[in-house]
């Protein structure tokens, strides 16, 4: 991923509402990799090495239903064990950050195998986040879900990919909702310009962008609130870099 910077930015935050939890709802969950979370890295987010991006293990995969076609990513959900016996006593739930898509199997039925099948509503969780809930032999379980608002230490990361005329940014460490409606991207030289949904949690402007300090601006998918980080990187900012600004979603 690169080299982290973290940048002072004068930043503006507009008055908006604060993301609130959700009801609980009844869904299903199951596991994939092993207790490393070697198979969690990467994603169809793009979030790339988990660990070192301060996600964790504590991640799922999302069936498409819940995935939104990637504006789910970073979303945030409370997750408990029900009506098992595989469920630890006491129904103890964990947080989990969406990370990843489970993609339908259409070779298995939808109760046999095909778990992240549409209109399935389903949770494929780290090994690790599933075995604070319930015993992993147990293979699948049925679950009480909420989203819940991210809680994210210090501003927005943004990963910078592409070249001097093609700008890729992956959004991370988004608090609040933890998702993205919409962005823009603000050079020292330009107006603001409007960045189009690559898929996951990136964003892309075809653009010539090279030696000019970077802002952007950015909507959140749940709560609508617009958040501006001005120059959050530098003039001389390159791919392969993330950069820090110092605000995020609540």
């Amino acid at each position: 991923m690169g080299l982290v910077c973290t940048i002072i930015a004068k930043s503006t935050l507009a008055v908006a509402p604060v993301f609130r939890p959700s009801q609980w709802a009844l869904a299903h969950a199951t596991f994939y990799g092993d207790e490393t979370a070697s198979e969690t890295m990467g994603g169809a987010c793009g979030y790339g090495n988990l660990f070192l991006n301060g996600y964790g293990t504590d991640t799922v995969a999302l069936s498409s239903t819940l995935f939104n076609n990637g504006y789910s990513c970073g979303s945030c959900y409370q997750i408990k064990c029900v009506q098992s016996s595989a469920c630890y006593t006491g129904s103890p739930y964990t947080t989990v950050t969406a990370t990843n898509l489970c993609p339908p199997n259409w070779a298995q039925d939808s109760n046999a195998g095909g778990w992240c099948n549409p209109p399935r509503v389903h949770f494929d969780m780290s090994k690790p986040a599933f075995m604070k809930i319930a015993q992993w032999k147990a293979g699948i379980v049925p679950v009480m879900y909420r989203r819940v608002p991210c809680v994210r230490s210090g501003g927005l990361q943004f990963s910078f990919q592409g070249n001097g005329y093609w700008l890729l940014v992956y959004v991370m460490n988004v608090g609040g909702g933890g998702d993205i409606a919409s962005m823009w991207v603000k050079g020292s030289q330009t107006g603001w310009i409007s960045m189009s949904h690559n898929w996951g949690a990136s964003y892309q402007a075809f653009a010539t962008l090279k030696g000019q300090a970077l802002s952007f601006k950015l909507i959140s998918y749940s709560t609508k609130q617009i958040l501006v980080a001005n120059n959050v990187a530098p003039s001389n900012w390159n791919v392969g870099m993330t950069y820090k600004a110092n605000v995020n979603f609540h």
